[in-house]
């Protein structure tokens, strides 16, 4: 399942080996994880133009392809990919979905309505729990429609608390009808103006992203042992910036709110009360 803010690296939205998963899975976490972080800076970082990008998120389709076909990886990483794909028998869909979302970041800078943010969420956050199922042998519909609502709103709630950092690389996840209902241009978010009619906007996004998670939430009871606790302290986790979002006025411009060392003790006392 993705962790909201927890400085594990440049592709945030991913336990990366954490210290409650079973040993035997922290290794193949972490080569998934690598997969989607090199990819995600592909799309993201360097001074790579439009073009370049998409040709590097092909090679990676191209590689995964290979793999399907029996064919032998041509990178290292890629090896190790094959290996945790075929020891863990893990569908190739989520990592097509990842490279898919990755390449609209690329391409599309605006959304229409929820939507569509809801369909990107389907294919940058979603599948990542869908393979954490997988490795933990709990992969059946209803775990992974509970797993979907947990990724999709940690996926929301990493919007709402990035806005800024997003509208300097030319993106706003926030949907442009929505915007439109609350009175909001663009210049706004541009001049970083919190006012009544943003805080309106925000109370509503954030309200809703928490009523997601929520309704993901039993599937974290359900789980068992380390691996349950684990996503307990991930839903909490994502409760826990709303709370901070809340609690600045929804003024992520100037509070960008993150998980400190304090939040943990209060956020696995909440787990534990699950």
């Amino acid at each position: 399942m993705p962790t909201p803010t927890l400085s594990v690296g440049h592709y945030e939205n991913f336990p990366v080996a954490s210290i409650l998963l079973p040993g035997h899975l922290r290794q193949p976490v972490a080569v998934i994880y690598r997969f989607a972080r090199t990819a995600d800076d592909i799309a993201d970082e360097g001074d790579l133009d439009q073009a370049q990008r998409l040709e590097g998120l092909e090679a990676y389709r191209s590689e995964l392809r290979r793999l399907e076909r029996g064919q032998a990886a041509q990178t290292a990483m890629f090896s190790d990919l094959d290996r945790v794909i075929r020891d863990h028998q893990l569908p190739y869909s989520p990592f097509y979905d990842l490279l898919d979302a990755f390449s609209q970041d690329v391409v599309k800078s605006r959304y229409t309505n929820f939507d569509e943010v809801m369909d990107y969420c389907r294919r940058s956050a979603d599948p990542v729990g869908r393979l954490m199922l997988h490795l933990y042998r709990a992969a059946d519909p209803g775990n992974i429609t509970q797993s979907n609502a947990i990724c999709s709103a940690l996926q929301l709630i990493n919007f709402w608390q990035d806005v800024a950092i997003d509208y300097r690389k030319d993106r706003i996840y926030l949907p442009q009808d929505e915007l439109h209902r609350f009175g909001i241009h663009e210049l706004q978010i541009a001049d970083g103006l919190v006012d009544e009619r943003w805080r309106k906007l925000m109370a509503f996004q954030v309200g809703r992203a928490r009523a997601l998670l929520q309704s993901g939430a039993p599937l974290a009871t359900r789980l068992p042992g380390r691996i349950g606790l684990e996503l307990r302290m991930i839903v909490q986790g994502g409760l826990r910036i709303t709370d901070k979002l809340t609690a600045v006025g929804y003024d992520a411009f100037r509070h960008r709110p993150v998980l400190k060392s304090l939040d943990w003790p209060l956020m696995l006392a909440r787990a534990l009360a699950m």
